[in-house]
């Protein structure tokens, strides 16, 4: 029997330190006094000599063989797909085998395989450990952990055109069951239009990503089908999917349901739906008054717009101060149609002279006080 004694050591390199359980693993070995001809292409691990072992927990490949990645490089590559364990991963008892499990766990070959052929079982809280023996009396180890992963989902744009068209994207590597192929799954969206909505077939964007999308085609005329669903203007579009890969504390019994949401129209930034501008005090006829009289009656008023392309509702406040104490506090309710523009105005009637601070505020309303415009001020004399 040969002996190997060693000048160098051995590192075991893994290329991620937290797999989910049906990643691909790449593994590279750094061995030097293992390039033992420097004309050829060595191999390493499938002999007890110089052994390799992949294991989980609960499963394990022996003598894996790892290949020189070129003459005289003393670096050895290999890999494993790891195969996770029986789970119905989307949720859908439709798809996988006839229970509706998605994966095929396997720890194939057990023995001599390499270095591209190895499939591992692995549960979904799990670790991996890469061992080499590359002497008789010294071992070296690589690990990482197995884990799943919350996904998300999100549409790539807050807002699309009735008419249009809008991709919703989700990122759960979990799902990435066959590194090696192009996977996909079908998630719901619908519509305030159309609250049955539609399955979206979402597709990975190359092998390996574990990221996920799909195009809505949104329609005002046609009903729901395919991929194509039926929305209106001001409308709220909801994609969800189920997650049933949590990690821990949940189990794997457990299920999350994920959601992202998205607009029918033009999404105006909130202090923008409904501006306020050029305050002022006018009379009755509405001449504009740079004085006014005590127990004159006269209207403040500001100019609105609305520059969406659906109602809005709105509260108009005026408060009227002096020296920083309040005397009046009013307000008038309405509604803007798409495009209008509108001068509300709310009386006032001073009972003593002085400079009076006048703020005017436009709210969603006066239960819900969410701007829809800066606040705007004038001052007036009353003499």
């Amino acid at each position: 029997m040969t002996i190997y004694t060693s000048n160098f050591g051995a590192t075991v390199e893994l290329d991620q330190k937290v797999y989910t359980w049906t990643d691909k693993v790449f593994i590279t070995i750094v061995a030097p006094d293992h390039n033992f001809d420097s004309n050829l292409i060595d191999e390493i691990g499938d002999t007890n000599l110089d052994k390799v072992t992949v294991a989980s927990r609960g499963n394990k490949l022996s003598q894996y063989k790892l290949v020189e990645t070129g003459t005289d490089t003393g670096i050895f590559t290999g890999e494993v797909i790891l195969t996770g364990f029986l789970h119905d991963a989307d949720g859908n008892p439709s798809t996988g085998n006839s229970a509706g499990q998605d994966t095929n766990p396997r720890s194939t070959p057990a023995s001599g395989g390499g270095p591209t052929n190895g499939f591992l079982a692995a549960d979904d809280d799990d670790g991996l450990t890469v061992s080499f023996e590359f002497t008789e009396d010294e071992t070296v180890v690589g690990s990482a952990l197995i884990r799943w992963n919350i996904g998300e989902v999100q549409f790539l744009e807050a807002s699309y055109p009735a008419t249009g068209q809008g991709v919703l994207r989700i990122v759960d590597p979990d799902l990435n069951i066959n590194p090696e192929a192009v996977d996909n799954f079908d998630v719901d969206v619908w519509s305030d239009s159309d609250a049955g909505g539609i399955d979206l077939t979402v597709a990975e964007t190359n092998e390996a990503t574990g990221i996920f999308e799909g195009t809505v085609y949104f329609t005002v005329t046609d009903e729901s089908s395919g991929h194509r669903l039926r929305v209106a203007e001001g409308d709220t579009v909801t994609g969800e999917y189920e997650d049933n890969t949590l990690p821990s504390p949940y189990t794997t019994a457990d299920e999350l349901e994920v959601t992202a949401t998205t607009f029918i129209g033009t999404i105006v930034p909130p202090l923008e739906r409904a501006p306020a501008s050029n305050p002022r005090i006018v009379d009755a006829f509405g001449n504009e008054l740079d004085e006014v009289s005590v127990d004159q009656q006269v209207q403040i008023t500001a100019d609105l717009a609305n520059g969406q392309d659906r109602d809005q509702p709105f509260a108009y406040l005026v408060q009227i101060s002096k020296d920083g104490v309040t005397h009046s506090l009013s307000w008038i309710t309405g509604s803007l149609a798409p495009g209008q523009s509108l001068n509300p105005a709310q009386s006032w009637t001073p009972t003593e002279s002085g400079t009076y601070d006048v703020q005017i505020f436009v709210w969603e309303s006066v239960d819900n006080p969410d701007a829809l415009s800066p606040p705007v001020e004038t001052a007036v004399d009353v003499v």
